[in-house]
């Protein structure tokens, strides 16, 4: 049980981490209005994706009894700022702005798969360790994602448009998915206790 000065801070911790996120999600719509001003499509759509991102816990918790800690609301909204200020400029000027908004994406999808395979109460995932599981969805994600940025870059050029999502060739994908698996060991590392207020009754 926590000690009073312990029951003390939490709230105060709690609530400085929802004017992070709060300021968080200011960013990306900083960086919307920016997207709107410049008429830059690209920028527009990620942000508006990035704003639905960072909204996601609270439709999960209106959807299940899960409730999530104050700063895994600040993580995605975090990853979901670097993308949108990095489609703004920062991915084609900044040489590691790319390689953080994998690793803190990498991390949310690999946080997703820790919880899904701890709360596996039914025994679907026994075949895999929790590392080779987790590594497995953030590499299978990070594949797909890829193949969409290159289709979608291929579509815009070959009609003549902005595309939405922009790839730079083969070496930066693997980098990709590289700083992918990067953001899946730290959830492999940490996340056992990090994400244990999102797992149910099949903890493992």
């Amino acid at each position: 049980m926590a000690s009073p000065p312990e029951r003390a801070r939490q709230p105060a911790d709690a609530g400085r981490w929802r004017v992070v996120n709060r300021l968080l999600q200011a960013g990306i719509v900083a960086g919307l209005a920016a997207g709107i001003r410049r008429r830059d499509p690209s920028v527009v759509v990620n942000a508006l994706l990035s704003l639905a991102f960072a909204s996601l816990p609270a439709h999960v918790e209106r959807w299940t009894d899960v409730s999530f800690r104050p700063w895994q609301r600040g993580w995605l909204s975090l990853a979901g700022l670097v993308h949108t200020l990095g489609m703004l400029g920062p991915y084609d000027h900044v040489w590691w702005w790319d390689d953080v908004a994998h690793t803190l994406s990498g991390g949310v999808v690999a946080g997703a798969a820790d919880v899904l395979y701890r709360s596996d109460a039914d025994g679907r995932y026994t075949d895999c360790t929790r590392p080779a599981f987790i590594a497995g969805v953030t590499l299978g994600f990070g594949v797909v994602w890829e193949g969409l940025e290159y289709l979608v870059h291929a579509l815009g050029d070959r009609i003549g448009v902005e595309p939405m999502l922009v790839t730079y060739g083969w070496r930066d994908t693997l980098g990709d998915l590289v700083f992918d698996l990067l953001g899946a060991a730290l959830v492999v590392r940490f996340g056992r206790v990090a994400l244990s207020n999102l797992v149910g009754d099949g903890d493992r």
